[in-house]
């Protein structure tokens, strides 16, 4: 599977388009900057303030967008908690996973204290809970999230994005960590590159993964 957020999943994601609030606000400050246009001759004050309106709604949304896709590369440790954006973390001792029988990785965590099986993923961009494990775990869509395209197993589908307020397995604890909610997953739930490259170092020895934290004191 492909849990992918990038310039070019947003370019394939036209259906989700009108779910999504910074595309409507996006399509809103465009047209209130074409009536400004259209009016500045006749009503020039009421042009240029929705020509100047206009462009201060498409500046700031251009820095939620930056930002949010920026949340994805561990170099930037943006939080914005205003909007509804907390600071990701993690922390902990170190972690040994075997490898199972069918040749991954599993964990088993507690998201917001439900119990919920993860299969570790490096091949892929996002960490992915299914709409099951959402709801067990309270987990809600991010309102004004970017629209993503999840190419999976049975196609192309849209996914919504979501904070997980703390993930706990072994020794390690993970805070505001950005995740999808990925429809027609089933019961499957992946830890993506977005958790593993906010780990000081991971490595696989013989049949064992091993996690290592940036904070390697034990958590209690």
């Amino acid at each position: 599977m492909n849990f992918d957020l990038s310039w070019q999943s947003l370019a394939t994601s036209f259906p989700a388009l009108p779910q999504s609030g910074l595309m409507i606000g996006t399509a809103l400050a465009v047209l209130a900057g074409i009536a400004g246009s259209l009016l500045i001759r006749a009503f020039p004050a009421l042009g240029r303030l929705l020509r100047a309106g206009s462009t201060l709604i498409l500046a700031m949304i251009l820095v939620l967008i930056v930002v949010q896709l920026s949340r994805f590369d561990s170099r930037f440790g943006l939080a914005l908690p205003e909007a509804g954006l907390p600071r990701q973390e993690v922390s902990g001792g170190e972690t040994r996973i075997p490898m199972a029988r069918d040749g991954h990785f599993w964990i088993d965590a507690l998201v917001n204290g439900a119990p919920v099986r993860f299969m570790v993923d490096t091949g892929a961009t996002l960490t992915a809970v299914s709409q099951s494990t959402a709801k067990a775990a309270g987990l809600e869509p991010r309102s004004g999230g970017l629209p993503v395209r999840l190419t999976t197993a049975n196609g192309t589908v849209s996914a919504e994005l979501t904070s997980i307020g703390e993930i706990r397995f072994g020794n390690v604890r993970a805070e505001g960590l950005d995740a999808v909610i990925a429809p027609n997953l089933g019961p499957m739930n992946v830890i993506g590159m977005n958790f593993l490259s906010r780990l000081q170092g991971w490595r696989v020895e013989g049949r064992t993964l091993i996690l290592v934290p940036g904070n390697t004191a034990a958590e209690n």
